[in-house]
This record gives structure tokens, C-alpha cells and sequence, in this order.
């Protein structure tokens, strides 16, 4: 009895965890990007990274098929882990910045 990640076969899961493993390691320790210090920021990223890189050969498209991996295609897979570790480092920043400044301001919230 095989039971399914939402139709996606485990072998194919790891190396969407390598993948965005290893894009979330470059920008949190490699461009020192962080929201968090320490292994939490990069256990979030990381987490943001799976969803850039499992969405990311869907939305840029199946390129170099000669890359692909357990039905993953690696190019775009990676790009997409890299836009979303980025991405949501950008997003959680702008959104602590907002509210810092909606503490401050001498107006009510």
C-alpha cells in the first residue's frame, strides 16, 4: 500500500529538500540574507525554498530535460527555491518593518 504526497513520489520529495536545502544555505549563510540569526532563519527559509522550488518548474516551465531527476527538473526547481527563499526573507522583512513603525508612530493602531 503506497500512500502518496499529493501525487508526488518520495524520491522526487528529496530532492526538492536538497534543492531547497541547498538554496536556502547559499542565501542565509553564502549572502548572509536573514530575517532570523541562527538555525531558526534558516529552517524558515528552508521551509519557503520547498514551496519556491516545487512550484518553480510549473510557473518558469520544463527546461533542459537532460536535467531532470526523479521528474523534477533541476533548473528551474532551483531558480524557483532561490526565489523563494529571497522572496520570503523580503516579504517577513517588509512586514517587521511595517509594524515597527505602526508601534511608533504616535497615532492609535
Amino acid at each position: 500500500m503506497s500512500a502518496p504526497l499529493i501525487g508526488m513520489p518520495f524520491a522526487s520529495f528529496l530532492v526538492l529538500v536538497i534543492l531547497s536545502a541547498i538554496a536556502a544555505g547559499i542565501v542565509h549563510w553564502g549572502f548572509r540574507y536573514r530575517l532570523f540569526e541562527g538555525i531558526d532563519g534558516f529552517i524558515g527559509q528552508w521551509i519557503v525554498a520547498w514551496v519556491g522550488a516545487w512550484l518553480g518548474p510549473t510557473v518558469l516551465g520544463h527546461w533542459f530535460g537532460s536535467l531532470m531527476l526523479w521528474s523534477i527538473y533541476l533548473i528551474p526547481a532551483l531558480i524557483g527555491a532561490f526565489a523563494g527563499a529571497v522572496g520570503g526573507t523580503v516579504n517577513a522583512r517588509v512586514l517587521a518593518g511595517v509594524l515597527s513603525q505602526r508601534k511608533t508612530s504616535t497615532g492609535s493602531v
